[in-house]
């Protein structure tokens, strides 16, 4: 929801690329939101604020530490990129920084979209914006507690952003599917994929945006949604995706937090092709219109609804065919369509691998419902624990990322 005291309205952290180069959509930042937890119980463990002091004090995580709306939580909100590879390099540091100092507190951190179990309402960190929100918000507040995945990628006006966010809209629910990540909650499998999806419905907006005409069009109308509702600032709309208040980006809310580095890294590469697949469309304006025209908000919030619930298991919305299709073959024709983008940008290899490490080992719900299930509240454990620092590199034996595209 934003950082505390002077902070940007809008609640979005990556440092600003105008400050030290021409935006393009080249460069792109991650903020992704981690949770401290007891290591029996799984509840939420009010460790943000000690280890937060302590990053703030190393000059590598000085600028890119932040805290959260929660007390449990803590954020790392990165560097401006223009590479994957140096990307990997400071989400991995930052991981193994940020597990150390929870091992030495003795609890664990973990990256998901909602803890396993927690208490009847969350303790928040004690700043006047977000006590004004809960204030604002009530029993709301009590099932708040979610962790995102925040990806931001330059664009070269708002113009060109609203393009992208009418371009994006038929296909959030195939982000949805690929980054569901909080299956369990209460310490109850939900049998929803993605929880933190259905939770965050409660708010005023939430979900995928409404169609926008162009910028002066969007500008206007979050401007009269400040006061009702419970949008006490731009930091609180909570679409899935969305323009940055204060950067020239266009920002992606719709993942959970990850399992793993590599998840997130796959994710922000798509994000990143499809900013720039749809800036380069032949009157990328009036395509971007026509795709969220074919598309209305009652299908597409029944579709983001679907994909919560059901992940990559089964079917997802397919843009491309109007309706459910398996959700492993939209990926692949979606990864397809971003293909020149993706090798332009340096990205296609990385995305070839994911979309087999995502067949082989399903999405993070589908690894915590699966440890959930053979060994309880320890094996969950270990899974989190784990998945806070894996290799860069996984072993594929006989199957080939190739063989997946097709």
């Amino acid at each position: 929801m934003g950082r505390e005291g002077t902070l940007v309205a809008d609640g979005s952290h990556c440092r600003d690329p105008t400050s030290t180069e021409e935006v393009n959509v080249a460069t792109f930042g991650i903020e992704e939101e981690f949770q401290f937890l007891d290591p029996d119980t799984l509840i939420p463990v009010d460790a943000g604020a000690h280890v937060f002091a302590r990053l703030s004090a190393m000059p590598e995580w000085r600028d890119v530490t932040h805290r959260e709306f929660l007390a449990s939580q803590i954020e790392h909100a990165s560097a401006v990129f223009h590479e994957m590879d140096d990307a990997h390099t400071a989400l991995t540091g930052f991981r193994r920084a940020v597990a150390e100092q929870a091992a030495e507190l003795g609890v664990i951190v973990a990256s998901t979209g909602t803890p396993p179990d927690t208490t009847p309402f969350p303790s928040i960190t004690d700043t006047e914006r977000y006590q004004r929100i809960v204030r604002t918000m009530d029993a709301v507040i009590a099932d708040h507690q979610v962790s995102g995945l925040h990806v931001h990628v330059g664009i070269p006006s708002r113009e060109a952003g609203v393009n992208v966010l009418n371009a994006v809209r038929p296909w959030l629910p195939l982000f949805t599917a690929i980054s569901s990540n909080s299956p369990l909650w209460r310490g109850q499998d939900t049998g929803h994929d993605s929880w933190r999806t259905v939770l965050l419905r409660r708010w005023t907006t939430s979900g995928c945006p409404p169609a926008f005409l162009d910028a002066a069009d969007y500008d206007r109308r979050i401007a009269r949604l400040l006061g009702i509702g419970g949008t006490v600032d731009l930091g609180v709309i909570m679409w899935d995706v969305r323009l940055s208040e204060h950067l020239p980006t266009i920002e992606f809310r719709v993942a959970d937090a990850q399992l793993d580095a590599h998840a997130t890294l796959f994710i922000t590469a798509l994000c990143r092709a499809f900013v720039a697949h749809s800036l380069g469309a032949p009157d990328a304006q009036a395509a971007a219109a026509s795709a969220s025209a074919e598309m209305p908000s009652e299908l597409l919030s029944a579709a983001l609804l679907h994909s919560a619930h059901h992940g990559m298991g089964r079917q997802v919305f397919d843009p491309l065919r109007g309706g459910l299709a398996p959700a492993h073959g939209c990926l692949r024709r979606f990864v397809r369509m971003l293909e020149p983008e993706l090798v332009e940008l340096g990205d296609f290899e990385l995305a070839r691998e994911a979309v087999v490490r995502l067949k082989v080992h399903g999405t993070g719900a589908a690894q915590q419902r699966a440890a959930f299930r053979r060994g309880g509240r320890p094996e969950l454990r270990r899974l989190l624990t784990d998945s806070m620092s894996p290799p860069w590199e996984d072993e594929w034996e006989t199957m080939t990322a190739g063989s997946v595209l097709g």
